[in-house]
Order: structure tokens, then C-alpha cells, then sequence
């Protein structure tokens, strides 16, 4: 792939950029004294994660509630909003009742979607399109794949000002040209001698192009976020995927937008990496604080659980009411914990104990943590 000597900015936003520069880009536009600091704070914070993350017995104990709000949150960034409970409640039911809204059946489409794509990177070895296509499908609930060359889309301004709904970028359009810009994508993804050898940094990149290609017609963000977690993951700087990316994305999310189209307008790739970095940085230090804090919480609930009552096996009932947020009777049934009323009465116990609240929710029972519930709002 031959290096870009110099980068272009996108001449005219209504105008499809179908000259958008192929990866990677110039080893100059990333080789700044402030982008490197910040990289080597980000990766201190991760590996901080990643060290914590290799020491937990039963890594599934926060898996499911971590990767469900990272799963939340970025489907808030496009306006997918739905409140803890109903997703935990869907989560618990998983959703075969049908009863979710629409809302909370996006979100639990990510986090299946972010599943999807890890296992199938561990599967295949490599980032190509069916990879890409697969996380859209799930997300979008959808059977097509890559926009067709007729497709009109264009990514548009927000907020309520004069310029509010106006084109701010229009992807590459045209037959064959976003096959050729994610196919350039794919091969930097895997080309482990690409520049920069710097992962995270790939990584900004990398998110950055995706977004620029815009391949699909809809659910890209959210495609891009789960992208960039599976880079993290695939070259082991974390096993599993419990970085809480999009939470800073959200919270910083004008200048998400404002340093994306710096990149497209201004050629400002710097501003990108170091808000990406940033959010690398923040988001390991937060999960780590939320792994350490379950971690804790579950280790005192096994101390009260053993001192305080005779239920049998009482790690693997604390592991499992620090699974998810709402246990039912059945989860631990169908885990092969315990018999049924004895799984009740246990549970029933530890509600008695004030360790779970039990809540009756259009007929069916609920036990929930709200010591993990709390730590996930957080």
C-alpha cells in the first residue's frame, strides 16, 4: 500500500469524497511530541485494565454487565436511549417474550453484535468484509450489506442552529469505490508491518476511516465503536472486551464530531489522535474502577453469605448474582446451581439479608443487585 506524502482535505461537503486518501497515511501527521505522551498514558491505563482483567477467577462475572453498558452507551450517542431497568430486565428474560421495546432491543443487538464480531475474529484470524457486513446485520436487524452505488447518504449537521440538518460530510459513493476504501481498511487492519506499529494508534486511524468510508447505510458509529474495541482485543493489549469506550465518546461527544471533521476539513490528525487517546486513557481508568469496585462488592457478599447464613456453595451464588443485575430463580436452575425451590429459598435469604431486593415485575420475580447496579451507573 503506498504511503500518502501529503493529506488532502475534502473539498466540497456536499460532493462525495470518493479521493478520500488510502492507508496508511503519512508517518508526519502522527509524530508529535503530545500525541506520543498521550500514547504512552493510554497504554499505561489499559495495561493497568488488562493486568487487573487476567486476575478475575470468573471473568463472566463482569463481562455481561460491562460489554451491556458499553452496549448502552454507545447506542445513546445516536439517540438509542432505554433505562437500566428494562435493559436489565430484557437481558434476564433475553428477550424471548418479546416484551422489550424497540429501544432496548437495539442496545441488546449490540452487545450481540460485539460478541459476534469477537468470536469471529478469534474464528477467522483477520478483519475482512464479512466481518464488517456480520456487526452491521446484527446491529440493524437487516439482511443487506454494503450501501449500493445509488445510495444518497450524507452525515449532517446536529444541534438547532441555521445549519442544523445540512450535509457535514458526504462518504465515498459510486460502483466499486467503498468496496475499495474498506478493502484498503481491512488490508491496513491486517498488515501487522503497516505504519504506525503503534496499535492504538492504528487504531485512531483506523476509526477514522471507517467512519469516513461510512460503508453502510445506517449504524455505522456504532459498527466503528465495536471495531475499535475488537482491534484492542484481537492484538491481545485485552483479552476480553471490556473497555468502556463509548462513554467518553458520549460525554465528549461534540467534540467526537468537531475532531472528525477536523481530520476531513483541515487535515487536523492530530486533535483526532489526541481526543481518541484521551478517551482510551479515561475509559481504562473508569472500568478499572468499576472491576475493582464489583470485585470488591461481590468479596464482602461471599464473607456475609458464609458467615451469616448455611447456604451451600456460597461462591458460585455470589458469582452468579454478579453475572447481571437481575437474577431469576431460573438462571440458577438452568446453570445447575441448585433445584428450583432451593434456588428460591436462597434467594429469598439473601433478599431477607437486604443483599438483593426482590421486585415483582408484571408477574414474574426479580432479584436484584443493587450494589452492581450502582457501580454500572456509575
Amino acid at each position: 500500500m503506498p504511503k500518502q506524502q501529503v493529506y488532502p482535505v475534502n473539498p466540497d461537503r456536499m460532493q462525495p469524497w470518493n479521493d478520500l486518501p488510502e492507508l496508511p497515511i503519512d508517518p508526519s501527521l502522527y509524530r508529535d511530541v503530545d500525541v506520543y505522551e498521550q500514547l504512552g498514558r493510554a497504554k499505561e491505563a489499559l495495561a493497568l485494565l488488562a493486568g487487573r482483567s487476567v486476575a478475575i477467577p470468573n471473568p463472566g462475572m463482569l463481562i455481561n454487565s460491562i460489554t451491556l453498558q458499553e452496549a448502552k452507551v454507545s447506542s445513546a450517542i445516536e439517540n438509542v436511549f432505554t433505562t437500566d431497568d428494562e435493559l436489565y430486565r430484557a437481558m434476564s428474560d433475553s428477550i424471548s417474550d418479546g416484551e422489550a421495546s424497540g429501544p432496548t432491543k437495539e442496545v441488546l443487538r449490540y452487545r450481540e453484535a460485539l460478541w459476534a464480531g469477537y468470536h469471529y475474529l478469534r474464528e477467522h484470524g483477520q478483519f475482512d468484509r464479512d466481518y464488517f457486513v456480520k456487526l452491521y446485520r446484527i446491529i440493524q436487524e437487516s439482511g443487506d450489506g454494503i450501501r449500493p452505488p445509488f445510495a444518497r447518504t450524507f452525515i449532517r449537521m446536529g444541534g438547532s442552529g441555521p445549519n442544523a440538518g445540512k450535509p457535514a460530510y458526504t462518504p465515498p459513493r459510486g460502483k466499486g469505490i467503498v468496496e475499495k476504501k474498506l478493502d484498503n481498511l481491512i488490508g491496513f487492519l491486517n498488515d501487522k508491518q503497516s505504519q504506525p506499529d503503534e496499535l492504538l494508534l492504528k487504531m485512531c486511524i483506523a476509526h477514522y476511516q471507517f467512519e469516513a468510508i461510512h460503508p453502510f447505510r445506517d449504524g455505522n458509529g456504532r459498527v466503528g465503536r465495536i471495531m475499535n474495541i475488537h482491534i484492542i482485543t484481537h492484538n491481545h493489549l485485552l483479552e476480553l472486551p471490556i473497555l468502556y469506550l463509548s462513554r467518553y465518546i458520549l460525554e465528549h461527544k461534540l467534540q467526537y464530531y468537531e475532531t472528525l471533521a477536523g481530520v476531513s476539513q483541515q487535515a487536523d490528525w492530530k486533535s483526532w489522535l489526541l481526543y481518541m487517546l484521551q478517551a482510551v486513557e479515561w475509559t481504562s481508568q473508569l472500568t478499572l474502577r468499576k472491576v475493582n469496585d464489583i470485585i470488591a462488592s461481590k468479596e464482602e457478599i461471599l464473607r456475609v453469605v458464609r458467615e451469616q447464613t448455611g447456604i451451600r456453595r456460597p461462591g458460585d451464588l455470589t458469582e452468579a448474582i454478579f453475572t447481571q443485575p437481575y437474577t431469576k430463580v431460573t438462571h440458577l436452575t438452568d446453570q445447575g446451581l441448585y433445584a428450583e425451590n432451593t434456588a428460591r429459598n436462597y434467594l429469598n435469604e439473601l433478599a431477607d439479608l437486604q443483599i438483593l431486593e426482590k421486585r415483582q415485575i408484571r408477574g414474574r420475580h426479580y432479584y436484584i443487585n443493587s450494589e452492581l447496579e450502582e457501580i454500572l451507573s456509575y
